[in-house]
C-alpha cells in the first residue's frame, strides 16, 4: 500500500465513522471495480432498481452490471423520449434501491447535491426504500460551505458543458450564480442525517470519480 492508498484508507474511515453518525449506513473501497461489487452486493435479486442522472455510477460500468442481474430495472437513459423519461421519474419513488452519486461532500459527512430539475434530490429525500451514494474521494470537502462551493463552482459548470446548456458558466466555467433560464442549479440539497436510520448508503471510493 503506497501513501496515497494508505491515506485513502484513514480519511475512509474518518468519514465512515461521521457518516454513521448520522445514521447512514457507510462502507470504503479502494477501486472502482470494489465498488461495483459492493453495491451489486446490497442490492438482492429481485429487487427494483434505478437511479439519476450520476456519471460516476455510469462511468464505473454499475449499471451495465445490474442490468446483468435478475433485476427490475427502470433506467432513463433507454427511454425513447422524454415523456417516457419523465414516467422513470415518477416510478422511481416506488423502487427498492435509487442509485446517485453526490457533488460534494464535508468530511464531517454532509451530502450535498445539487439539480436543475429537482428529480434527484427528490428520490434521495423521499420515496425509494433505500438509497445508495457511490462517492469518489474527491468529492470530500473540509466542511459544508467548503462542499457547497465544490458543487456550484466545479460540478455545476463542468456538467452544464455536458448538457451544452445556455449559461454564463458554460463561457468561463465558474458560478455566477446566475438566474438563467437554463440554470441546472434550481434546487440545492443538503442531507445531514439519514432518516429513517439506515435508509442511506454511502459507498466511499479511493479514487477520483465524476466531477
Amino acid at each position: 500500500m503506497n501513501n496515497r492508498e494508505k491515506r485513502n484508507q484513514r480519511m475512509a474511515e474518518k468519514l465512515i465513522k461521521n457518516l454513521k453518525q448520522r445514521h447512514f449506513e457507510a462502507y470504503y473501497c479502494a477501486t472502482a471495480a470494489e465498488a461495483v461489487a459492493q453495491v451489486s452486493a446490497l442490492i438482492p435479486d429481485g429487487s427494483s432498481v434505478t437511479w439519476g442522472g450520476s456519471m460516476t455510477i455510469r462511468s464505473i460500468g454499475l449499471t451495465q452490471t445490474l442490468h446483468q442481474r435478475p433485476l427490475t430495472v427502470l433506467d432513463r437513459d433507454e427511454a425513447k423520449d422524454r415523456e417516457e423519461a419523465q414516467r422513470i421519474y415518477h416510478e422511481a419513488f416506488n423502487c427498492d434501491y435509487y442509485l446517485s452519486s453526490v457533488n460534494a461532500m464535508s468530511e464531517d459527512g454532509v451530502l450535498v447535491n445539487i439539480d436543475g430539475n429537482g428529480n434527484r434530490v427528490a428520490a434521495i429525500t423521499y420515496g425509494p426504500k433505500k438509497v445508495i451514494f457511490v462517492v469518489g474521494l474527491n468529492k470530500v470537502a473540509q466542511d459544508v460551505n467548503s462542499a457547497l462551493s465544490r458543487a456550484r463552482g466545479t460540478a455545476s459548470p463542468i456538467n452544464a458543458r455536458r448538457f451544452d446548456i445556455n449559461t454564463p458558466c458554460q463561457i468561463d466555467g465558474l458560478c455566477h450564480n446566475c438566474k438563467s433560464p437554463d440554470s441546472i442549479c434550481n434546487y440545492i440539497h443538503f442531507l445531514r442525517n439519514s432518516h429513517p436510520a439506515g435508509r442511506h448508503t454511502v459507498v466511499l471510493v479511493g479514487e477520483d470519480l465524476g466531477y
